[in-house]
């Protein structure tokens, strides 16, 4: 399991570090606290991703 910054998180879904910020605080990516650092999972964007599909392919 490799585990992400939040600016890496930014770059890899070409979108900014504020929107990442966003989506933490709203619930819709998840994520895990080392002492003070926070880190996304690859499995935490895979599950964000995955819902993105869920929602596009609702009628």
């Amino acid at each position: 399991m490799q585990a992400y910054t939040v600016e890496q998180v930014a770059e890899i879904l070409q979108i900014g570090r504020d929107k990442i910020y966003f989506l933490l605080r709203t619930g819709q990516l998840r994520s895990i606290k080392i002492g003070k650092l926070r880190r996304i999972t690859d499995r935490h964007v895979a599950e964000f991703i995955a819902s993105l599909e869920e929602k596009t392919d609702m009628p």
